[in-house]
């Protein structure tokens, strides 16, 4: 009699601009395993779907096997930024057809005589107004015209050619009535058009945030449908009958349907996933103060991670016409991982500027077509990877493990041809110049996300991983002042391992400003009562436990007359005048953290209600089920090869076989780790040792 296969595998599969990563974990069969593959941009169901397969195959397992995988995008990012998405139509309230155009009325930079806006993303012909009046209290001044309603919506999509609408009337995060018929009307007009409610994707305060969040989720609705449909199709075509989950932006997992109806909020949705196995790294290793470095092939991340937990913020901005100023950008309120990304990848492209004659990497990256040079696919320039070749940072024979040899001689030549000649010198050193600049630039991103925090980067350990995280981080650390690096095994898929790690989790907001001494508690723990049901039948859908899912409840709040809020915890989803004196505390405590100085005499009022809503990790052993090959010190070292350090010249560093160090084993820098995925650099005169979760541990002299 045949039995029945037990589907208990997850997977996790992380799409970047270079690599496909994928980490494999089955806790019944006590196995783990992880992949990396060349991304596919013209159809990345093709790397995912291939990746699967080949991940399965190695483990030997079959599609039904599976019980789930979680999967992270940036559809939505480069939708967004490549401004490719669907053509939008917006209604909106009779006299605020504009409101997306005159934005906040202010310049993100005061002299700049040509200041470049960012593109609204609906045009004015595709912004119509339908007459219309909410109070901010919430009461009818203007009843709906319905006969306007049905003449906008025709003439955008039949007329503009609209592939999907956006709906915003003023006030509605205060009363949504007005809206939800607005939706019964037009659905009943075009049933299967996309349609985005700015009560649903963002109900809160501030319309010109608002609209905009909710033209972008119109705007890549299309894309998201298509794009998931035709995965879904794939995997079903596999044969995998588990469940598909999509990361968050926040952090947090959510199904296929959440993410078709608002994918707005994967606007982040996989460096997101990094922070998120920062946070289980973090856990393990018992450390409670962490910068989470994760360097891929085409950006860099830094997120601040206390307490095993990563910062969030609730707004966004997308596609910044210039990459650090804030302002630049399309606003957006969503929920996310509050990081900092730089274009300072392996894939980064190195180049001589024509004006100045110096040496500039990235933002640009050659991606995984062509790739870098030493790639041998048809790339020309030379990048970040092909500096870490040429200072022997990387064996050209081990690269994915021997599965992709490196081509050295062309690096060398391209070195010698494109960038040494234009600034006088050989192609070691301007190799060497690639590494300095691009470590340069991710410590002034870092030094600058923890000083807006005011936070010290000396007092934290680097957690670094991604392909080229563990190559760069020594030197990172270094200019940092930071001590510790933690280097995880498997630190070349981590991001990948944080899908698998993260909760299922969603944050609900309602804005009902009030002053805090005049709050009707009655009608607030209404608010939370409301939000719990609704978060907690989104993560019952998202597979969670009910019984176990945690609610952390936040509010928004200022000092009357101030124009932005910070985010204070409150004691409990049940509130009364009782907790006054808590939560006046607790503002005045987060607000003297974040200012210096605290304003106690002046009156505070809150402006949004939130709750984070989140079911219990999973808890992976990445190293699970692993063939276990004897291990020793003398047996892990596989000889030497000679690096180039800055300030130290070539170096002989030992090459240690990462999967052959014992738990406990020490040695002493100039060293070289190697895995599969990854490299890690340990500078001379540090000291590094395995810990007991496997986690590569170097202590910086």
């Amino acid at each position: 009699m045949a039995t029945t296969r037990q589907r208990s595998a997850r997977i996790g599969v992380d799409v970047g601009g270079t690599f496909t990563d994928l980490v494999l974990h089955d806790p019944v069969r006590k196995l783990a395993r992880t992949g990396k593959l060349l991304t596919t941009p013209e159809d990345p169901s093709i790397a995912i779907v291939a990746g699967i397969s080949r991940i399965l195959t190695e483990a030997g397992l079959q599609p039904a096997d599976l019980h789930s995988i979680v999967h992270g995008t940036t559809l939505v990012t480069n939708t967004i930024i490549e401004r490719t998405g669907a053509t939008v139509g917006l209604i909106t309230t009779a006299g605020f057809r504009d409101t997306i155009e005159i934005g906040r009325e202010t310049r993100y930079d005061l002299y700049d005589l040509f200041l470049e806006l960012p593109p609204v993303i609906v045009p004015r012909s595709r912004r119509l107004e339908v007459a219309e009046r909410v109070t901010a209290d919430g009461d009818t001044l203007v009843e709906l015209d319905e006969r306007g309603l049905v003449e906008a919506s025709r003439r955008l999509v039949e007329e503009s050619g609209a592939e999907a609408l956006a709906v915003s009337f003023m006030h509605a995060y205060r009363a949504p009535n007005h809206e939800r018929r607005a939706a019964q009307i037009i659905r009943e007009l075009y049933p299967t058009l996309p349609l985005s409610l700015s009560c649903e994707v963002a109900p809160e305060i501030r319309e010109f945030e608002r609209t905009t969040t909710t033209c972008a989720n119109a705007y890549v609705q299309p894309l998201m449908h298509k794009y998931l449909d035709k995965l879904e199709a794939k995997l079903e075509q596999l044969g995998f009958r588990g469940r598909l989950y999509i990361m968050l932006s926040s952090g947090g997992i959510t199904t296929p349907q959440e993410a078709k109806a608002y994918p707005i909020r994967l606007i982040e949705s996989g460096p997101a996933a990094g922070a998120m196995a920062a946070s289980f790294i973090s856990k393990v290793a018992g450390l409670n103060r962490v910068i989470s470095y994760d360097m891929g092939g085409t950006t860099a991340k830094i997120c601040l991670i206390e307490n095993c937990m990563p910062d969030h913020k609730f707004d966004f901005e997308a596609g910044r016409v210039r990459r650090f100023q804030k302002g630049s950008g399309m606003p957006l309120k969503v929920s996310v991982v509050d990081m900092i990304e730089i274009g300072a990848g392996g894939g980064s492209l190195a180049r001589v500027d024509p004006a100045s004659k110096l040496l500039k990497v990235g933002p640009r990256s050659a991606g995984s077509v062509p790739g870098p040079v030493c790639y041998g696919r048809g790339g020309e320039e030379p990048t970040v990877t092909d500096s870490d070749l040429v200072l022997g940072r990387l064996d050209p024979g081990y690269f994915l493990g021997g599965e992709m040899k490196l081509d050295l001689d062309h690096v060398r030549r391209a070195f010698a041809d494109k960038i040494a000649p234009s600034v006088g010198l050989g192609d070691q050193e301007a190799a060497l110049g690639v590494q300095r600049i691009v470590d340069e630039m991710m410590a002034a991103a870092t030094r600058m996300h923890l000083a807006e925090k005011g936070k010290d980067p000396r007092d934290y350990t680097m957690i670094a991983f991604g392909g080229a995280g563990p190559v760069h981080a020594f030197n990172l650390a270094r200019l940092l002042k930071v001590k510790r690096i933690v280097v995880p095994l498997g630190a070349g898929v981590a991001s990948a391992l944080g899908f698998l790690v993260a909760p299922p989790a969603t944050d609900m907001v309602r804005t009902q400003i009030s002053a805090l001494d005049k709050v009707n508690w009655s009608e607030i723990n209404s608010l939370f009562a409301d939000m719990r049901a609704a978060g907690l039948r989104l993560l019952s859908d998202a597979g969670a436990d009910p019984d176990q899912v945690a609610y952390r409840p936040t509010a928004d709040m200022r000092h009357r007359g101030q124009g932005f809020e910070i985010s204070v915890s409150l004691p409990s989803l049940v509130l009364s005048d009782s907790d006054l004196d808590t939560i006046r505390a607790k503002f005045f405590e987060v607000y003297k953290a974040q200012f210096g100085r605290a304003l106690e005499g002046s009156p505070i009022e809150v402006v949004n209600w939130r709750l984070a809503c989140t079911a219990p990790s999973v808890n992976i052993d990445i190293g699970e089920g692993r063939e276990r090959t004897e291990q020793s010190l003398e047996l892990a070292r596989r000889g030497e090869r000679d690096v180039l350090f800055e300030e130290k010249g070539w170096l002989a560093c030992a090459v240690y076989d990462r999967y052959k160090l014992p738990t406990g084993c020490v040695f002493i820098g100039p060293a070289l780790v190697e895995e599969r995925e990854s490299t890690c650099v340990i500078g001379p005169g540090s000291k590094a040792h395995i810990d007991k979760s496997a986690n590569l541990i170097i202590e910086i002299e």
